[in-house]
């Protein structure tokens, strides 16, 4: 079963402007198959450089790789894998600037990919993002998405998302080979124990402050190893690093950041939760709930081919505000609770921050949580239905300026 992913309408956009188009994201995503389902019924080729054959072909005679591809499109799939090939794609691209769209890259690590584009592709090619399944994509193709818990559960990657008896075998593999070993080979981590110890603690700091320096102590490195190996989780699309909002730019690169992951099935797997009706009534059950409506915020940006502008916003007398969305010259704030039932009291936040950002702040302030319908709430707030969250993001940002 295919389900339509909301990144495709960006995808065809870009296939129109540029000779080439990178899709990155993590592993198993559906990258392949967006582009493969995009390409039905046009003369294409697809190679993927997890094969071996394919990688040591490309890596000795790069030309005679790509003459077997002249006349149709081609899917290259981890392109990471073989970047010396991105000089000649150059040329090649250089030859024929008017042929849009017939490059089509797929990769699944930002470190020296993005680099290696930056020099190689620079104005040839669009990059673009696909994450898991948004909530929405769940809901447009008719599956369980109305279920908080099994959302959350099951995960939001393709294959357990589609087949729920694959859950527990899929993650565990996905850790195993992806996670633990894969991303451990990349920076040359030789302790498996210590990098594991170091994946198991940031899973239960999951929406909670990045602090390097105390999980330094719990693992037993450094902190500046901490540090690298959590600019290796987010290159890796493992985990998302929410920033606080200042209005000095500088002041957001250098403060504490909060830690997502992208998927609450994987939290729950490396948090050894014991089953999914005691998921929402443990003590993770905030924070994977507020963690679930980040990555929705993130996804639906990266599904218009947009950076996300998402911040969290936090007073000096310890007031916070769980999300700042940034459209169209204005601040939303943002509450996330997992409350059915919303009070005065979750709007203490939403209200000073309108004030204190004044002109900036939208005038409405927006409370996610479990109630059953869209309510109006006093001081200009709404309360409004996690199910409903991404549809209202992804209207409000495409609204025209």
């Amino acid at each position: 079963m295919y389900i339509q992913r909301l990144l495709h309408q960006a995808l065809r956009q870009a296939r129109k402007s540029f000779p080439a188009v990178l899709v990155t994201g993590p592993r198993q995503c559906g990258k392949t198959t967006l582009l493969q389902h995009e390409l039905l019924g046009q003369q294409s080729a697809y190679v993927s450089f997890d094969d071996p054959l394919e990688r040591d072909f490309a890596r000795q005679d790069p030309n005679g790789f790509l003459d077997r591809f002249q006349k149709v499109t081609l899917i290259i799939d981890e392109i990471q894998y073989v970047p010396e090939l991105l000089s000649y794609l150059k040329m090649r691209i250089d030859r024929n600037r008017q042929q849009s769209g017939r490059w089509l890259l797929t990769g699944s690590q930002q470190f020296q990919l993005m680099h290696n584009i930056s020099e190689s592709l620079a104005g040839r090619v669009a990059i673009l993002e696909l994450l898991p399944f948004s909530i929405l994509e769940l809901q447009l193709a008719n599956q369980k998405s109305e279920d908080l818990v099994s959302v959350l559960w099951y995960s939001c990657y393709p294959e357990p998302a589609l087949d729920f008896t694959k859950r527990e075998l899929w993650l565990r593999s996905y850790i195993q080979t992806y996670i633990e070993r894969d991303l451990r080979q990349l920076q040359h981590i030789h302790d498996l124990g210590v990098f594991d110890r170091f994946i198991a603690l940031m899973a239960t700091r999951h929406a909670q402050f990045f602090n390097s320096a105390e999980l330094a102590r719990e693992v037993g490195v450094s902190a500046p190893t901490i540090k690298s190996w959590g600019t290796l989780l987010e290159a890796a699309y493992i985990c998302y690093f929410l920033p606080p909002y200042f209005k000095n730019y500088g002041k957001r690169i250098i403060k504490t950041p909060k830690v997502y992951f992208i998927d609450a099935a994987i939290v729950a797997f490396l948090t050894r939760q014991p089953t999914i009706d005691t998921m929402l009534a443990g003590p993770m059950a905030g924070a994977f709930f507020e963690g679930l409506i980040i990555n929705e915020a993130l996804k639906i940006f990266t599904s218009l081919g947009k950076s996300p502008d998402l911040f969290f916003w936090r007073s000096h007398d310890g007031l916070e505000v769980d999300l700042i969305v940034q459209m169209h010259g204005k601040l939303y704030p943002i509450e996330i609770k997992m409350t059915a039932t919303p009070t005065l009291q979750h709007l203490t936040s939403l209200n000073k921050f309108k004030k204190i950002i004044g002109n900036d702040a939208a005038e409405n302030g927006i409370v996610v949580c479990r109630i059953p319908k869209k309510t109006i709430l006093p001081g200009n707030n709404i309360a409004l239905p996690w199910q409903e969250f991404s549809r209202w993001l992804l209207n409000m940002c495409t609204i025209r300026e």
